[in-house]
């Protein structure tokens, strides 16, 4: 009677295995296919996941232990190295193109597709004056609103501010006895730059309220969107309220300035700029719009550029030979500087060949965005295959940039790859492509490189765990956030 009794119950719970495994896991892919059949062309092969959460829990499995390529080589193993697949991810079924000819398609293509990123990121980074309005309209207010903060003249004049915030930061952080983590310190380094170029001003009290407020908001993104106490999302949703409340009395105190006439003469930061400039209909910004944007634009530059700053300075300090070549461009370009210049030239930055490898190995190797999200806004082909309307598609850089056959050895951090080397369109995607790539792409650069500059040549970094493990959600970090000394050089 037991004997049976086991027989039965374990035949009961393969039973149920294999409904589960073979059967409900299935009515996903089952459902799309039937709603899709009548279409020309058929869906990409891939794996639609589970009923409602798709394939979300392998991909948070594997980006948050340490391995976020697996999601990627596992659907290439099983459904062939075509560059495009079907899934379903954060709530919506998506086709995920890792090919870079495909990838540029998408990208470049603002007639069939448009940004289409999961709710959390909507939400907590919304920017409407960006993102939901029209392609046209975008390259406006791009036009008028971007190009006189990051372009080449206003970079220039940068360089000096930038340089006194690395030099006060990086002495600073050499005087502490205590071990630091390295990540919050750039973090406060990158949010000092942005609010200066952006606000004009480097208030204290306006950076620490703002920048704690960006990394609850941060830690936000790419979560569940649930709206309840305890969860990231709900947290990160409170966060975006707190830095609109701190903006508005800014955005208010100059809008009196402007009106008052007293900013006359005066250069202007992207509040000015904000509260000038006029939509193609003729009507000034509204007031939500200008926090929208000033939101956007300070989260889009604030964690991207300190994680960069912080994996750049770990992987100088993994390899010691890079680590020397790195110091001695910027040794030889000291010694050829005039004895009556004190500061770095943009000229002198645009000298620095081998440490723009060093960032661009850094970004390929590092990938801070895994994929750019569009959604597509009618059915397109590819490559025989059909995207349906309303469907997002993820241009997965991350399976570009570690793709053995477009960077050999990808797993190596060899910045002399780049050596006479130029990116073939769609092979290198750190800021996107497009009439949407990220605008602030060359100040992020120029603020890494200045940093760079003075820590090679008189700094070095201790960490106190250098096998410490990496997550890779939101962004690659080690979970430790680079705890660390900065050891400052004793010169003969």
């Amino acid at each position: 009677m037991e004997m049976q009794w086991i027989f039965i119950s374990t035949t009961t719970l393969f039973s149920c295995y294999i409904f589960v495994t073979k059967i409900v896991r299935k009515l996903n892919g089952w459902y799309y296919h039937i709603k899709l059949r009548n279409k020309d062309y058929p869906l990409p092969p891939g794996d639609m996941g589970w009923p409602l959460i798709g394939n979300l829990l392998t991909f948070i499995q594997d980006f948050s232990y340490g391995q976020p390529d697996s999601f990627i080589t596992n659907l290439k193993l099983k459904y062939g190295g075509n560059g495009i697949y079907k899934n379903h991810l954060y709530g919506n079924p998506s086709i995920i193109i890792c090919e870079p000819k495909m990838c540029k398609q998408v990208l470049t293509d603002d007639v069939n597709f448009r940004p289409g990123y999961p709710k959390s990121v909507k939400e907590l980074a919304q920017c409407r004056p960006m993102t939901d309005v029209s392609s046209a309209e975008h390259k406006h207010l791009r036009r008028r609103i971007i190009a006189p903060i990051v372009g080449h003249k206003a970079l220039e004049m940068f360089i000096e501010r930038i340089e006194d915030i690395v030099v006060t930061s990086l002495e600073e952080l050499s005087s502490m006895k205590d071990p630091i983590e390295l990540l919050k310190e750039m973090k406060m380094v990158s949010f000092k730059v942005i609010i200066y170029i952006f606000m004009g001003s480097s208030n204290h009290n306006v950076v620490e309220n703002i920048g704690s407020s960006f990394t609850v908001l941060f830690n936000g993104l790419f979560s569940l969107p649930i709206n309840a106490p305890g969860f990231a999302f709900n947290k990160a949703l409170k966060a975006r309220k707190k830095i609109a409340k701190i903006l508005k009395p800014i955005v208010d105190e100059k809008r009196l300035t402007i009106q008052s006439c007293q900013h006359v003469g005066e250069k202007k930061d992207l509040i000015d700029i904000l509260l000038e400039v006029k939509d193609e209909n003729g009507s000034n910004l509204e007031d939500e719009d200008i926090s929208d944007l000033l939101m956007g634009l300070l989260f889009a530059g604030h964690e991207s550029t300190a994680t960069a700053l912080m994996w750049a300075i770990i992987y100088l300090t993994k390899y010691p030979d890079i680590l020397k070549k790195a110091k001695e461009e910027q040794e030889e370009i000291l010694m050829a500087r005039p004895i009556s210049q004190k500061r770095l030239s943009l000229n002198e930055i645009k000298k620095m060949v081998y440490l723009s490898q060093v960032i661009n190995e850094m970004l390929r190797r590092v990938n801070f965005s895994f994929s750019f999200f569009r959604e597509a806004m009618s059915d397109v082909h590819i490559n025989g295959y059909l995207i349906p309307k309303g469907w997002r598609v993820l241009i997965w850089a991350r399976a570009i940039h570690m793709n053995s056959e477009i960077y050999p050895n990808p797993e190596e951090f060899n910045p002399s790859r780049w050596d006479n080397h130029t990116a073939k369109a769609g092979t290198f995607l750190p800021f996107g492509a497009g009439s949407r790539i990220c605008p602030g792409s060359d100040l992020a650069k120029l603020e890494i490189s200045i940093y760079l500059h003075y820590f090679l040549l008189n700094y070095r970094l201790e960490r106190m765990n250098p096998e410490c493990p990496v997550t890779n959600l939101p962004v690659p970090k080690p979970i430790d956030n680079c705890l660390a000394k900065v050891i400052k050089i004793l010169h003969a």
